[in-house]
């Protein structure tokens, strides 16, 4: 729901503030295409914009920039509370309430209990920017997993902030420069990890987190809830058997589905066919009254195909079931527009299937359900086993031992690679000793299983730096590791890195360039607190993930139907990058391109888009990340 932009003219350098920050606010049009606004506190140089998407209370009464009953504060909000009933419910009589949106609801819980207090008590995901005309305070402030973004800068005399990077590119101070160090991140997860983004003088306020301006002071930003507090002191705390966790989660999860399908519009659920989102399919459809739609798209290589598992479930379920099945042609179509959507470079490649499913979504309802978030809290990922059990391994050697060892395969590594290259002893890089005893000397210098599981996303791996002169700047992935369960911790860290900055990006950039509000039912505080309370075993067990999560699924649709290998949610692009993208890839690629630009590695990056194209080596995922940042590059740096 919705987008907003503004600034803090601490300068008082900004001639026109109002028409300023409705110039912000209008490149958010595609989160907000039902209503604008603006509010501007001129003594205090603070401008607000809005663009709204009307999920709930349609009437004039849900407008925003949006201001308390006593005048005090002043708010524009992005996202959904979806425990307003309760919490106006809980205010009482003592407001005079003029309509029924929960953003009415947010302000008068501040007004009433101040900040901290009534942001602990919401259950949502939201992102606001929420102005003290008393105490001319602006508090910036952002939901505990990340579902919702908001990003900051300090620029001159100027804090801006926004609900995307395009909002606070349209001020006339800002800076575009690129951070190397974070592009250098990018590179080599596909994403770039909190606070950083590809500016320099930009940041991405942390999950969990506030933010305050105050006398041109930047407070914080400062945590008020914490998942990997809140894990330690929960971890192992359930003390029943598996079937009543399986009976707790069933009501946890139906309560935050019942939460989540309140809207005054149309609401959907996407539907692969796979755990997560045959459970949130099926609670919905239990709770509905009416009849539940369901989406979900097909792609003619069969190994990506999800459809005909879904449509099995929703048939089973009886929703009313969309299935289109996309063209390359229609697909391709799209790839040179992702980096305007994303705004910063951003290769996860399920990005272009969902935003595809999103468009087809949104022909049919305003609202749908995902289940993202699930293989994080109840241990989807066959990683949640191995990389605990690798750092058992690793661990078990002494530092000593691991440094002598990791010191004689970078030695080896040249001299292996230039060998196996002359003599053409195989065909795939990935066996080249070099490039795998470069690989092993990685592994053995890591300080941590956070450490590992950062180097378990890491694309160029074993190679020299994609980009010359990047230092890596800290993520969850730099450690400490959490105290506790290697599993848990492993879930945790997930949740702190890879779900926030990539999987709650990827579906609301996606969703909201075609204004769709996309919620999580699965990211309810009440969910995931439950989910770290339980035993590691109730989640894996032996070789099968998200054990408890399934007992649920196995109440409502036959197992025959959903147990199957995981899937991912993929796109056939090694096919594509040899075929229908191809010449733009070469474009893009060129080595005399990238020695001009002097962001990339040239001749390693050009070197690799040769092989990979020429069908000798692999190099799908280093060249989608390499061709993301070009593609960015083009459209931002021109």
């Amino acid at each position: 729901m919705c987008g907003f932009a503004g600034f803090l003219d601490i300068s008082a350098a900004t001639a026109d503030r109002a028409a300023t920050v409705r110039a912000m606010a209008a490149t958010l049009v595609h989160r907000g295409p039902d209503d604008d606004g603006v509010w501007c506190d001129d003594a205090a140089g603070l401008a607000l914009g809005f663009r709204r998407l009307a999920i709930l209370d349609l009437s004039p009464h849900g407008h925003q920039p949006m201001a308390s009953h006593d005048g005090r504060w002043v708010i524009v909000f992005n996202g959904e509370i979806y425990n307003h009933a309760a919490l106006r419910a809980e205010l009482g009589d003592a407001v005079v309430w003029r309509g029924h949106s929960d953003t009415e609801v947010l302000l008068e819980a501040v007004a009433a209990w101040g900040v901290e207090k009534a942001v602990a008590a919401f259950d949502g995901m939201f992102a606001f920017a929420l102005w003290d005309r008393a105490e001319r305070r602006l508090t910036l402030g952002r939901d505990r997993f990340g579902e919702k973004p908001l990003y900051w800068a300090r620029v001159g005399g100027h804090l801006l902030f926004g609900s995307e990077l395009k909002a606070l590119a349209a001020h006339p101070a800002w800076d575009g420069a690129i951070d190397r160090d974070a592009l250098g991140l990018y590179l080599r997860l596909g994403w770039i990890a909190a606070p950083h983004t590809i500016y320099a003088a930009a940041r991405k306020l942390e999950p969990g987190h506030l933010m305050t301006v105050e006398n041109g002071k930047v407070g914080g930003p400062t945590a008020y809830w914490s998942a990997a507090a809140r894990a330690a002191a929960l971890a192992g705390s359930f003390t029943g058997d598996r079937a009543e966790a399986t009976g707790r989660l069933d009501e946890v999860l139906r309560e935050s589905v019942r939460l989540r399908m309140q809207a005054d519009v149309p609401v959907g659920v996407f539907l692969s066919g796979g755990v997560d989102s045959s459970v949130t399919a099926a609670l919905m459809r239990q709770l509905s009254d009416a009849p539940v739609h369901s989406f979900t798209i097909g792609f003619d290589q069969g190994s990506l195909d999800e459809s005909p598992h879904a449509l099995a479930v929703a048939r089973h379920l009886g929703t009313i079931h969309t299935e289109i099945r996309i063209s390359d042609a229609e697909a391709l179509e799209l790839v040179p527009q992702l980096p305007h959507a994303y705004d910063e470079p951003f290769a996860d490649m399920a990005a272009l299937p969902t935003r595809l499913l999103a468009g087809v979504t949104r022909r049919h309802v305003t609202v749908a359900l995902s289940g993202d978030g699930a293989d994080e809290l109840f241990g989807g990922y066959g990683i949640y086993r191995s990389i605990p059990e690798d750092w058992r391994r690793l661990s078990a050697l002494p530092v000593s031992l691991r440094r002598l060892g990791a010191a004689g395969a970078r030695l080896l590594a040249g001299p292996a690679e230039a060998l196996a290259g002359l003599a053409a002893l195989v065909r795939k890089r990935r066996s080249h000793p070099g490039f795998r005893l470069g690989r092993a000397a990685e592994r053995l210098e890591v300080a941590g299983l956070a450490e590992l599981l950062g180097l378990h996303y890491c694309r160029w791996r074993g190679m020299p730096s994609p980009v010359p002169g990047a230092e890596r700047p800290l993520t969850v992935f730099s450690g400490p590791d959490l105290a506790g369960d290697p599993a848990l911790a492993t879930m945790v860290l997930d949740v702190l890195g890879y779900l926030p900055d990539d999987l709650c990006v990827k579906t609301d950039r996606a969703t909201m360039a075609v204004s769709l509000e996309a919620r999580l039912p699965f990211l309810a505080r009440d969910v995931a607190e439950f989910a770290w309370s339980l035993p590691t075993g109730f989640k894996l067990d032996g070789g099968t993930g998200k054990a408890v999560l399934r007992d649920v699924l196995y109440r409502h649709v036959p197992r025959t139907l959903v147990d199957r290998p995981k899937m991912g949610f993929e796109v056939p692009l090694g096919r594509w990058l040899r075929g229908s993208l191809r010449d733009w890839a070469d474009d893009l690629l060129s080595e005399e391109r990238l020695r001009r630009q002097g962001w990339l590695n040239a001749a390693l990056v050009a070197g690799c888009w040769r092989e990979h194209r020429s069908g000798a080596k692999n190099w799908q995922n280093e060249v989608w990340h390499a061709l993301m940042f070009q593609a960015w590059l083009e459209r931002y740096q021109a």
